[in-house]
């Protein structure tokens, strides 16, 4: 696996950012064209000098188990900047602000996407298209998929932040008649009971939907707590249920 990377300007939101481009250790090979991830937090996956308390996703081990099995996505790592929160919340909360997330959608779509297709080997059609994110990450990630018009049609929701906006996401959710597409939807019993809580109740939401064993798997992985640590184990089985062909 080789890593790329470059610093690109969003017009949307006014400021630059670095992105991570992971190409398969395959991709030199011709033609072929790959699935994409686009993960948010970017800077956590692999190096630990920049990732969050040091903590990263272990992406080159996940990527290497995802390739024994025949998956090999170009993984897209978006990195965060100071105004995190605002960027990854589609709602604002009365009390911790934010509500920029429409705008971080459309530097995603608009602006970031374009120039990965126009660069790399990528597969251009929705199901081979993955938005995710954990946390606040998770939360923009729903978002993204539900949006209309969207261009993701997977999404791995990893521990999200429902909780943010008095949980307005949900109605959100509520609100759209989207079924078609793919849905990883996660949570560690040691996240509290509300984050818990929250994710059993987006987990009926989405049955009620429509969504079946098909099309939406829910973990509660036992133990595991809100850091990327954890969601590292998890990873990999959310892309290869999210990019399993059929």
């Amino acid at each position: 696996m080789q890593k790329q990377s470059f610093e690109i300007w969003s017009p949307q939101l006014r400021n630059h950012r670095y992105v991570d481009v992971y190409l398969p250790d395959s991709y030199e090979d011709g033609r072929r064209r790959y699935p994409v991830v686009y993960m948010q937090d970017g800077q956590n996956l692999s190096d630990p000098a920049i990732a969050f308390a040091g903590q990263t996703w272990n992406l080159h081990q996940g990527l290497a188990w995802l390739a024994e099995r025949g998956i090999e996505p170009i993984i897209v790592g978006i990195h965060n900047t100071p105004a995190r929160l605002a960027e990854y919340s589609p709602i604002a909360d009365p009390r911790l602000g934010g509500g920029d997330g429409e705008r971080y959608g459309r530097f995603l779509i608009d602006t970031l996407k374009p120039r990965i297709d126009s660069t790399y080997q990528t597969r251009r059609d929705r199901d081979a298209t993955v938005i995710a994110g954990s946390s606040m990450g998770g939360l923009i990630a729903l978002y993204l998929y539900f949006r209309r018009p969207s261009p993701f049609g997977r999404a791995a929701v990893i521990s999200p932040s429902i909780w943010f906006a008095g949980r307005a996401v949900l109605e959100l959710v509520s609100g759209t008649r989207q079924t078609r597409g793919r849905i990883y939807l996660d949570v560690g019993t040691n996240e509290g009971a509300g984050t818990l809580k929250n994710a059993r109740t987006l987990n009926r939401l989405l049955r009620r939907k429509g969504y079946r064993r098909d099309t939406l798997r829910y973990i509660e992985a036992e133990g595991h707590r809100h850091c990327e640590a954890d969601w590292a184990w998890r990873l990999p089985q959310a892309l290869a249920f999210l990019l399993a062909e059929g």
